[in-house]
């Protein structure tokens, strides 16, 4: 394996220069041999290991130095110091110069830990692999609670913030903590509670949780401590006892990242963020669904030829002059230039796709509609798909993406998920139709987008079908039941375009099939459809009964 750094110092032997970094971040020192899984460097606030090539690993050998004393600088009594071995030496002015922490196996020392106060350089005598945990010797397995710190002055100061009374110990370093942890694991398992009170700092934390992981569920605890308080040592300079005492009795268990534990989350329950909604352009559906909102997939299904077109382009409608927010079409069945003809019939309230009809319109005329849809305040709003027909389906997903990330859309149309499915690789249309819905649900969880999607529905047995306005439902959808499992809200169209009765013949009838968000379900609302304008008006039921003899124009696009 090729080496990503080389010449560097070696924690085991002290070695200034035989160390070499892997790629993965272990590492071996050609000194000693030793392997190490997670190298630690030194940094800005460490100076480089001391070269000890001379001090043999036999425990007899190492430096008799120091005294018992008090660790002034990080205001440690001589009492907890002794009590975990740790001595300490005095320069020519009576400042303290070195801390010499023990680290113990299950049969004795077999290393110390040398810091240089004034530099925080520091070296290792003995064998570094072979030690547990600092101060692991002093606490006899099992019991209650146990602490694990970041450092050796870390475990000091919490054992003293604690009353001098609970078994505290500590990792050799962040970057070691996985692996410090897994080699003493048992030790740790033994206790009811293991608290983890590392430092403040993104790598602290990230290695309390890499910790927390490796401990059988619900045993680990992670301490969070004030703001301005990096470690345990900083609240012992400040005689903040009570403070950590209530921090570690306020140590959240730890949970996996997409598990949480009701109790914790009170405020949160309370405070929640709402999803930004509006009403839909029909009162009978806003009675059933409490409004559109964001971060929600709707369906909206029915027959062929029953008006999913002429919904879809009110609400498209409905969206930009009644939101702010940036809207997406992508329309698989139609050129770009018909989408934008779609929405402006709608504010001109005339069918301008039709040239006989647009051609009735100056140029000025339709700029004035052109403005109040697509320039001014809502210039850069909206933004289609332009392409007549369908791509592969990665590059339709590339595009939605880019219309919800690149292009600011909030809400989004999708119309619709049969010709999605056409794209697909996937010969099954069951299965192809599982794997987009599972892509579209992911993708609105996770940018928070409202998302519109057209879905046909599949014939049916007997004599009547759909075009005959037979009451729709949920088994209806075609190909796949996850279309409805994975939709916060399925709607249905129905119309009985074969009557003869003009009226009848005309109306939609609009079916809530499903609403995850109100529970509320069933007949909506009725659309009546004007020929001439185009437009889809809401109706009473009653009107939909009463054949009326005044003239009326009506069919359906």
């Amino acid at each position: 394996m090729a080496f990503k750094e080389t010449h560097l110092p070696c924690s085991d032997c002290g070695s200034s220069d035989a160390l070499s970094i892997n790629y993965d971040g272990s590492a071996r020192c050609f000194s000693c041999n030793e392997y190490t899984r997670n190298y630690e460097k030194p940094t800005e606030n460490t100076m480089p290991i001391v070269n000890n090539n001379n001090i043999k690993n036999d425990p007899a050998s190492f430096a008799k130095e120091g005294q018992y004393a008090a660790l002034k600088d990080r205001s440690i009594t001589m009492e907890t110091a002794k009590k975990y071995g740790v001595k300490v030496t005095f320069d020519i002015n009576g400042e303290t110069h070195k801390h010499i922490y023990p680290y113990h196996d299950s049969e004795g020392e077999v290393a110390q830990k040398v810091r240089f106060v004034s530099s925080k350089g520091f070296s290792w005598q003995g064998r570094n692999n072979r030690a547990g945990l600092f101060g692991m010797q002093l606490f006899k397995e099992g019991g209650k609670y146990i602490t694990i710190t970041e450092g050796e002055c870390d475990a000091m100061a919490a054992y003293e913030l604690l009353g001098s009374k609970w078994p505290v110990v500590s990792i050799k370093s962040a970057s070691t903590a996985e692996r410090d942890v897994k080699d003493n694991l048992e030790y740790l398992e033994s206790f009811e509670n293991v608290v983890i009170a590392f430092d403040m700092d993104k790598p602290g934390k990230e290695a309390a949780r890499r910790v927390a992981r490796l401990l059988r569920p619900s045993k680990a605890k992670i301490v969070t401590l004030p703001e301005g308080y990096k470690d345990p040592n900083d609240l012992l300079r400040d005689n903040k006892h009570s403070v950590f005492v209530q921090c570690f009795w306020d140590a959240k268990t730890y949970t996996p990242s997409g598990v949480l534990n009701v109790s914790d989350n009170r405020e949160k329950y309370k405070n929640r963020e709402k999803k930004p909604s509006i009403p839909y352009p029909w009162q009978g559906l806003n009675e059933k669904l409490e409004g559109l909102r964001q971060g929600e997939l709707v369906t909206l299904t029915g027959g062929t030829g029953l008006g999913k077109t002429s919904v879809t382009r009110e609400l498209e409608h409905w969206l930009v002059k009644h939101t702010t927010d940036n809207v997406g079409i992508i329309a698989l069945e139609e050129d770009w230039r018909r989408t934008i003809d779609g929405i402006l019939s709608i504010e001109a309230n005339a069918k301008l796709h039709i040239d006989r009809i647009r051609e009735q319109y100056t140029d000025e005329e339709l700029d004035g509609f052109f403005d109040v849809l697509y320039d001014g305040e809502n210039r850069n709003r909206v933004w289609v798909h332009a392409h007549h027909g369908a791509n592969d389906i990665d590059s339709i997903f590339s595009k939605l993406r880019f219309m919800i990330v690149g292009c600011e859309c909030k809400w989004v149309v999708v119309d619709h998920l049969h010709m999605l499915v056409s794209t697909s690789l996937e010969g099954d249309e069951r299965r192809s139709i599982d794997a987009i819905m599972h892509r579209l649900r992911t993708l609105v969880e996770e940018t928070g987008a409202g998302l519109i999607l057209v879905s046909h529905l599949r014939r049916i047995d007997g004599n009547k079908g759909h075009e005959n306005g037979i009451e729709t439902g949920l088994s209806h959808l075609r190909g796949s039941q996850s279309i409805a499992q994975l939709s916060d809200s399925v709607i249905s169209l129905e119309r009985n375009q074969q009557s003869d009765d003009p009226v009848e013949s005309s109306t939609t009838r609009i079916r809530v099939l499903k609403s995850r968000y109100t529970g509320d379900v069933g007949v909506a609302s009725h659309l009546l459809f004007d020929n001439e304008t185009g437009r889809l008006a809401e109706i009473e039921t009653d009107d939909v009964s009463n054949n009326s003899e005044e003239e009326v124009v009506l069919g359906f696009e």
